[in-house]
């Protein structure tokens, strides 16, 4: 039997760091609100790009808690209405509705399995005073679009990032305007043509080998060094990018690596310590930067292309643009089949709002701001020590994790060749962490049978959609099409940080198969 998700396994990965974590906890004999939870809650805002996370009980009570605080600060009331996905699982909902907010189902594209961007506007109101967008299967949901709608009228873009944890934003557009400063971006486009007019020697050379996609992407490579992965060519660099007010020599974005090429005037007094500015305003902003010299790149060649090479095999973590840190706030879910999964149920918030954080700081502590004064009617959902740090070790291995989980994806889309299966688009590595691989298929429950007499197990998320819930019972008369074809058909594949790649070939295997039993 290939199981869906063996958690034992993925446990036993890490088990010496995890027990020594335990251990810690229990000989330390503080087990509450303490230096576990300060150094995770340090370590994951550093990893999503934020300036405030808050530990707290599990995910669903992490988006309770953004909500809740909003209403204290007087930012939205009872009543007010909250734009969420149609196809979502049911916790993004009851955060709303348990804080007597109205939620606005929105469908989402077949293609993307996610919120459709250009449905959201006709759905906004005067009573709208959020947006909630869900990065579902580890999908990023979030688009230009989204954020557009936000500030034009003025809602608060709240992120369910339950199953995305190590998730990337969306890409610059074409030209790279997006992380541009906007005031000189006309003159440093300006300046970025002239240095491409007139490269150096080593830029050249550089640019030479980079533009002809020497360099593997991550899901061309497997941890032995193999490539049995069908990739679409090597990575792409893009010379001369312009981030914020810098312009960088070389930016691969889907690496997020920047590779600047210093010549002879990087040694004079004092601009070393302005390169050394200049790399943690572009690491700010998600980037790793590499710096060679003239002399490394024209003459030790290879041993140049084996640091980039190696920096790319890499999948980039924290710094701005990572799903958690693309709204004003976002929920995180801990639960043990998460990409970065606790022993049992545990959550947090991750936003750049201090006063937002603060407050859910206390609602989660009894609506204490102080010992035994309490400000708020809070209520006990705090994250223990334990599980932060079980989720401490965890962090360090979550982009490894995540990209072993790619390279399985990447092997189900270059190998799944059956026409009654559809798949969703295939996005960057950086913007799918893969929590859930989903398929569609009319015969799914065909599919699945036959699927189980093979020794595949799969799931299905989820078979009956928020709005057709007995819970629900005021919403039950909406018709929303897609999303009730997508819950109708929707089957996911086994996916885990411990699938091998044979494994994987049995699954495409009966996956194909399934055509020539049911025609």
């Amino acid at each position: 039997m290939i199981p869906f998700l063996p958690l034992k396994d993925v446990t036993a990965k890490y088990a010496d760091e995890i027990h020594e974590a335990v251990s810690r906890v229990v000989d330390s004999g503080w087990y509450l609100q303490g230096q576990e939870n300060e150094r995770f809650e340090r370590d994951y805002a550093q990893y999503i790009g934020t300036d405030y996370c808050v530990g707290v009980g599990n995910g669903l009570d992490a988006l309770v808690w953004i909500f809740r605080a909003y209403i204290e600060l007087g930012v939205m009331r009872p009543g007010d209405e909250v734009i969420v996905p149609a196809n979502t699982f049911i916790a993004s909902v009851l955060a709303i509705t348990e804080n007597g907010l109205k939620p606005v189902f929105v469908e989402p594209r077949l293609d993307t399995l996610e919120i459709d961007d250009e449905q959201i506007e006709a759905a906004i109101t005067e009573r709208t005073k959020s947006i909630l967008i869900v990065h579902l299967y580890g999908r990023c949901a979030y688009t230009e679009k989204i954020g557009a709608l936000c500030k034009k009228y003025n809602l608060k873009l709240v992120e369910d990032n339950a199953q995305a944890h190590g998730c990337k934003g969306p890409l610059p557009p074409k030209g790279g305007v997006y992380l541009a400063d906007p005031i000189l971006y006309p003159l440093l486009k300006e300046y970025a043509q002239k240095n491409r007019n007139h490269p150096t020697e080593a830029e050249s050379l550089l640019w030479e080998i980079l533009s002809r996609r020497r360099i593997p992407a991550i899901q061309q490579r497997t941890t032995n060094g193999n490539s049995p992965f069908r990739g679409h060519g090597g990575l792409k660099f893009r010379r001369q990018h312009i981030i914020g007010k810098y312009i960088a020599d070389f930016a691969c974005l889907e690496t997020k690596l920047i590779i600047e090429v210093d010549g002879k005037y990087h040694n004079l007094e004092g601009q070393q310590e302005e390169d050394a500015i200049r790399t943690k305003v572009i690491e700010d902003y998600g980037y790793r930067v590499l710096r060679f010299t003239n002399e490394q790149v024209l003459y030790d060649t290879e041993h140049t292309l084996e640091k980039i090479k190696s920096a790319c095999l890499t999948p980039p973590s924290g710094g701005r643009g990572a799903t958690g840190s693309l709204g004003s706030a976002a929920g995180h879910s801990f639960y043990p089949g998460k990409n970065l999964g606790a022993f049992g149920d545990a959550g947090a918030v991750t936003t750049n709002d201090k006063e937002l954080a603060d407050t859910i700081r206390a609602l989660a502590n009894y609506g204490s701001t102080r010992k035994y004064v309490f400000k708020y009617v809070g209520r006990n959902s705090r994250l223990d020590e334990i599980q932060a740090a079980v989720l401490d070790v965890k962090l360090r291995h979550l982009d490894e994790d995540n990209a072993h989980r790619q390279q399985i994806a990447n092997y189900y889309y270059d190998h799944i060749k059956n026409p009654l299966i559809t798949l969703p688009n295939r996005l960057p590595d950086v913007h799918n962490v893969y929590h859930i691989f989903p398929v569609l298929c009319e015969r799914r429950d065909e599919l699945q049978a036959y699927l189980t007499e093979h020794g595949i197990q799969t799931l299905i998320h989820y078979p009956i959609p928020p709005h057709k819930q007995e819970c629900y019972r005021e919403y039950n008369h909406l018709s929303l099409p897609i999303t009730e074809q997508i819950h109708q058909q929707e089957l996911s594949l086994p996916i885990s940080p411990v699938m091998t790649l044979e494994e994987a070939a049995q699954v495409v295997d009966a996956v194909n198969s399934f055509l020539r039993s049911a025609s």
